[in-house]
Formats: C-alpha cells, sequence, structure tokens
C-alpha cells in the first residue's frame, strides 16, 4: 500500500473520529441544561444506535479480553475509538460550560431558555420523521411519551442532599434519562434536588467528593441500562422512537422561557434555603407575555436561532451519513 493512500485513510479517519468528537461537544452541551437530552441530539446526529451498542458492549466478554492482554480485540469489541471521540466530547463540553452557562442563566436567563425552547421544538419533527409507518400503536406510544413527560415537569423537586449514596443514585438515574430522548439528565438532577450542586458548583469548582459517587453511579446505570435500550430500539424500532418523540415534545413545558420561579417554603410559611443560601425552587409558574416588548423579540429571535441549529445539526448529520 502506498503513503499517500495510508496518508488519505488517516485523513479520513481524523475527520470522522473529529466529527464524532463535536457530536460528543453538542451532547455535552445538551446535558449541562435542564430539559435538553443529549440523547436528542445523539439521534438527531445519527450515533444514538452506535452508542448504545457499544455501551452494552461493556459485557463479561470485554472484561475477559481485557485482563487477558487482548487489548486490541478488546478495543474492537467495544468499538473503543468511537467511544472515547464520543465521550472526549461530552467531557470537554460539560467542563467548558458549566462556567459559561452559570454566567448566561444569572444574566439572559430569558434568552437561554427560549434558545434551547426553538432547540428541542425543531427536534420533535426532525426525530418523529425517522418513524417509518405511523400506525395506531405509534401514535398512541407517541401521546403517551408526551403525557409522561408533561407529568413529570409538575412534579416538586426534592431538597438538596450531598450524602455518598445519594448522588451514586442521582448517578445512575440522571445518566439513563440524559440517553435518553426528551428526558434531561439535568432536569432528573433538579427533581432530585442536586441539579445546582453537582451540575454547576461541583463541576465548575471541580468537587471530586460530590462527583466521585455520580460518575460511578452514571458508569453503572450507563452499562445496564443500554442492554435494555438497545433490545428495545432494535425489536420496536418505529414505537421506541415515537415513545421518545413525546418524551421530547413533552419536556418543551420545562423549557417554556416566560415563568417565574416559586419558591419551597417551609412550616412557617418562609423561602427554604440552600447551604450556599440561595432560596430552594419548587416548580415554575408559566406565564404568556401581555406585550411585544424587546425583551419579548430577542427571545423570539433566540428560538428561532434554536430552531437553524437544528436544522444545520441535521443536514450536517445527513451529509456524513451520505
Amino acid at each position: 500500500m502506498s503513503y499517500v493512500n495510508i496518508s488519505q485513510k488517516f485523513k479520513i479517519k481524523m475527520k470522522y473520529y473529529l466529527a464524532l468528537i463535536f457530536k460528543g461537544i453538542g451532547m455535552g452541551a445538551a446535558n449541562v441544561i435542564p430539559g435538553v437530552s443529549g440523547g436528542t441530539i445523539a439521534l438527531i446526529t445519527g450515533i444514538f444506535e452506535e452508542l448504545i451498542d457499544s455501551i452494552k458492549s461493556f459485557d463479561i466478554k470485554a472484561i475477559k479480553l481485557l485482563f487477558t492482554g487482548r487489548f486490541k480485540e478488546f478495543a474492537e469489541h467495544i468499538n473503543l475509538y468511537f467511544l472515547l471521540s464520543v465521550f472526549t466530547g461530552i467531557g470537554i463540553s460539560i467542563f467548558s460550560l458549566a462556567v459559561l452557562l452559570r454566567y448566561l442563566f444569572e444574566n439572559y436567563r430569558i434568552d437561554v431558555w427560549a434558545f434551547f425552547f426553538g432547540l428541542i421544538l425543531a427536534s420533535v419533527y426532525f426525530v418523529g420523521k425517522t418513524v417509518k409507518k405511523w400506525s395506531i400503536s405509534v401514535i398512541i406510544i407517541f401521546i403517551i411519551g408526551t403525557v409522561i413527560a408533561m407529568v413529570i415537569t409538575v412534579l416538586n423537586p426534592a431538597t438538596e442532599n450531598p450524602k455518598f449514596l445519594y448522588l451514586f443514585l442521582c448517578g445512575i438515574i440522571s445518566v439513563c434519562s440524559m440517553i435518553l430522548p426528551g428526558l434531561s439528565g439535568s432536569f432528573i438532577l433538579i427533581l432530585l434536588g442536586n441539579y445546582e450542586l453537582v451540575m454547576i458548583n461541583a463541576v465548575a469548582d471541580m468537587q471530586i467528593k460530590i462527583l466521585f459517587p455520580v460518575v460511578i453511579g452514571a458508569a453503572i446505570g450507563l452499562i445496564a441500562f443500554s442492554h435494555v435500550l438497545s433490545y428495545v430500539f432494535k425489536k420496536f424500532r418505529d414505537q421506541t422512537i415515537s415513545l421518545l418523540t413525546g418524551f421530547i415534545l413533552g419536556s418543551l413545558a420545562i423549557l417554556w422561557p416566560w415563568k417565574n420561579e416559586i419558591p419551597r417554603l417551609d412550616e412557617m410559611g418562609n423561602p427554604l434555603l440552600k447551604s450556599d443560601g440561595k432560596i430552594v425552587i419548587q416548580g415554575y409558574d408559566r406565564y404568556i407575555p401581555d406585550s411585544v416588548s424587546q425583551e419579548v423579540m430577542w427571545a423570539i429571535f433566540f428560538m428561532i436561532m434554536g430552531i437553524i441549529t437544528i436544522w444545520f445539526i441535521e443536514k450536517y448529520a445527513q451529509k456524513q451519513t451520505s
């Protein structure tokens, strides 16, 4: 084989893995935002099924290959370079965006929510169109998925809990929802009471004591849940995608930009405070603006930008697969 052919193949591989890293960055960005799922980005960019199958391959055979020193076979069995590329992107995104998002949510909250509302609104169409046949059963499952996601949005969040076992449990539950399109791992962390503790403070300040049990729980939950999801996705593809599309549609209620925070009150009627002195948020009182102000126009602009972003992601994914 000539040097030119080797060089060309190397460039193609590097381009492929670089594209995977960028898709991982998109997934990581989505997972940091409450209401947005990294699984949605994986589904839109065409790597969802391969991602689930690769994670599922961490089995007894993989352990035997690893501990017998057959590293090349181990890497091929678990699709190692694919996983490394995607999770590198996710890691880069989560740790770089945590600080930025803290600033954006404090100063441009409505605009941020509006952008992701548009992003997820467009995702409903682009994910839903991958269903091959919309039968009665598929439509019913779509409605069920929508209702489930909407019910989750009205649940009251728990209070913050930094105990090791609870953080471990948070890792298991949130990672399962992170890879499910339409169910936000970050929003699940809000319901569990530990979103700010884990995704904002611990990530931004590298608090290993908080992150370690979450990461361990996430790793175990991810491998276990991927087996179930892979089987269901292959056996009932259209039904699974319709359910996930319903999850995405139902999650829009979380992302509605115009909402007032509802504080959780104690027995005396006073707002409960976290360890850092901030008020514990119980939920949101959503409203429709009564006038078209400059703030509303900016929010609509960012909604449109969210829709355009997903459109570009979809077109890019089609180009990569063609």
